[in-house]
């Protein structure tokens, strides 16, 4: 299973990086592109041609089924399961069951976005390919790796590392699954 898993080049600086994957869009939009920086980069998920994902729309339900989970919860408890008249309130006075409620709707909340950024990020993952290329190990100092995949190129390896180094990296490598 030695099969390539891409093209991996290597940039000096992020303007390069950026003004390589929009050529390559404009050139090919449906090929396969992956960045690694060792920082965030302004307009890089936009070049790139990222979608949503699912985090912020988990992180809402996860909060409002927390906060209804636990006034609902509460509620049971001081309406059906063990009502108690105390000094005459009503069972269900509701503003009392607000503090309890808000605090699970923020648990809920930060437990869906963790989970659901875990899914979306498709971690955990102990093994990458791309861990094994040649200086990769420099995306988190100061360099800049853009890898087209091998699964969406139409040419050969030599055709796109020609293509990279038009395109301004420094060093273009194979990386093997």
């Amino acid at each position: 299973m030695n099969s390539q898993y891409g093209t991996l080049g290597q940039f000096a600086t992020p303007d390069a990086l950026l003004q390589a994957i929009r050529q390559l869009r404009r050139e090919s939009p449906a090929m396969q592109l992956e960045a690694y920086t060792p920082y965030a980069v302004e307009g890089l998920s936009a070049a790139l041609g990222l979608k949503r994902n699912i985090v912020p729309a988990a992180t809402l339900a996860g909060g409002v089924l927390g906060g209804l989970g636990g006034f609902l919860m509460q509620w049971y408890a001081a309406v059906v399961s063990y009502p108690v008249n105390i000094g005459g309130r009503p069972l269900n006075s509701w503003p009392m069951f607000i503090p309890a409620a808000f605090e699970l709707a923020i648990l809920g909340a930060a437990l869906a976005a963790v989970a659901s950024m875990l899914v979306a990020n498709g971690l955990p993952r102990l093994y990458h390919p791309i861990f094994n290329a040649a200086h990769f190990n420099l995306a988190t100092r100061d360099q800049y790796f853009l890898c087209i995949r091998a699964d969406a190129a139409e040419h050969s390896f030599e055709t796109i590392s020609k293509k990279l180094m038009e395109l301004g990296a420094h060093t273009v490598v194979e990386v093997r699954e």
